[in-house]
């Protein structure tokens, strides 16, 4: 009993990532394959996490990726108005993390110390730093 209520927690956090990293999926209108690459995982095993009572467990990693996904989408969604801030992750981009690509691409290729990278980068523009 006891090390079930210790478990529990962590699979309710598990569960709000997933749902959150799920709808900002849709926001940022990502492929299943491009939503996958982000949160490190088989785009089959995205298309299960996504649904609701996923029992599969995430890595320290993905969770980290998760969490810094939501930073980066809520300081997007502060900064630019919605229609661009919906997008921005898709548009390709001159700043000194992109080198001309767009940010979905930068994050995909250099996984989470990138994605850690944007969401500081995002947070400078919008003077959180």
């Amino acid at each position: 009993m006891e090390s079930a209520l210790r478990e529990r927690p962590a699979a309710d956090v598990q569960a709000v990532a997933l749902k959150a990293f799920s709808r900002i999926a849709d926001a940022w209108s990502l492929t299943a394959r491009e939503a996958a690459a982000l949160a490190d995982m088989s785009e089959s095993t995205w298309k299960r996490a996504r649904k609701p009572g996923y029992s599969g467990d995430l890595t320290r990693d993905q969770m980290l990726r998760l969490s810094a996904l939501v930073g980066l989408y809520k300081s997007l969604e502060l900064y630019f108005n919605p229609p661009v801030a919906r997008q921005w992750v898709k548009l390709p981009n001159r700043g000194p993390e992109f080198d001309g690509q767009r940010p979905l691409d930068a994050m995909i290729r250099g996984g989470l110390p990138k994605i850690l990278r944007v969401r500081t980068y995002v947070d400078a523009l919008r003077g959180g730093m």
